[in-house]
């Protein structure tokens, strides 16, 4: 969801830098900065920037004027200030005539004193102006969200692809995990001292300890879910919530197969799986 965009719209009287810049959010978070002029307006620029979908998204204006903009100092307010509080000064004994100079430039920094002629309303012409400049900075940020989308696709192939050739190495150590259990629970009864044994009774609870130790369901539901993630990437827009959903249920697959597994090399390729899975979920907070 990072994004970002800058465009100069020239109006009647002068020119309005528009900056767009967005950031991961789980939810649309707009931020808006408007000059005094453009708050009216300020309903309108959020409506266009709900295009955005999700995002911390901050847009800001700001002018340039055309012209040589005139200032109106307001002398009255500034010389009833600077009397009022030299007034309260003498009275404290706190001020003198040498430190009266720093009391007058403290004061005309005030920003009331100042009026730049800038705060009257944006036309009805510049506005359909600025609003179509608008539409087109959120259109340039969206271009570099896309392209953003694009190589983050590719990398998300790529983790797939990784997750999904770990998967199809497992069940060239399956037969072998089955002779391990098979012998770790004969050397249990030898150990036992267990003489007699019922061969039909032996054999029913073996294949129901394997059967706790299959992860013939844990193995296909994985590759559905790897299949529906690569799926949802190509085919929906603004998939990022959903993805979230599926790597979810791909890391649950996962972590049961590494509980069942009982072997090393299958661990280690659980391992492999779910530190691919982990650099997915990482990125899945840059998309839509």
């Amino acid at each position: 969801m990072t994004g970002y965009a800058k465009v100069q719209s020239t109006l009647s009287q002068k020119k309005v830098n528009i900056e767009i810049k967005t950031l991961n959010s789980k939810q649309l978070d707009l931020i808006v900065k408007l000059p005094a002029a453009y708050r009216s307006h300020e309903l309108e620029i959020r409506t266009l920037l709900g295009r955005l979908e999700r995002g911390k998204v901050e847009c800001t204006l700001s002018e340039e004027s055309n012209n040589t903009a005139t200032a109106d100092f307001n002398r009255e307010l500034l010389c009833a200030r600077f009397n009022a509080l030299s007034e309260v000064a003498d009275d404290l004994a706190a001020i003198s005539l040498d430190s009266r100079p720093a009391l007058f430039n403290s004061l005309v920094t005030m920003p009331d004193l100042w009026n730049a002629g800038t705060d009257e309303e944006v036309s009805d012409a510049d506005w359909t102006l600025l609003a179509a400049d608008i539409e087109r900075a959120i259109d340039l940020t969206d271009a570099f969200r896309s392209h953003e989308g694009e190589v983050l696709e590719r990398d998300f192939h790529r983790h797939v692809d990784l997750i999904e050739q770990m998967l199809a190495k497992i069940p060239a150590y399956e037969a072998e995990r089955i002779d391990t259990a098979k012998e770790r629970i004969r050397r249990w009864m030898d150990e036992a001292a267990v003489k007699e044994v019922d061969a039909n009774r032996f054999e029913q609870e073996l294949i129901y300890y394997l059967e706790k130790l299959d992860i013939t369901e844990e193995k296909v539901r994985l590759q559905k879910h790897i299949d529906y993630f690569r799926q949802t990437m190509s085919n929906e827009p603004s998939c990022g919530k959903k993805l979230g959903f599926v790597a979810q249920e791909m890391g649950r697959e996962i972590n049961t197969t590494g509980s069942k597994a009982n072997h090393v090399e299958i661990q280690r390729l659980v391992v492999v799986m779910k530190d691919e899975l982990e650099k997915i979920k990482e990125q899945l907070g840059n998309v839509l």
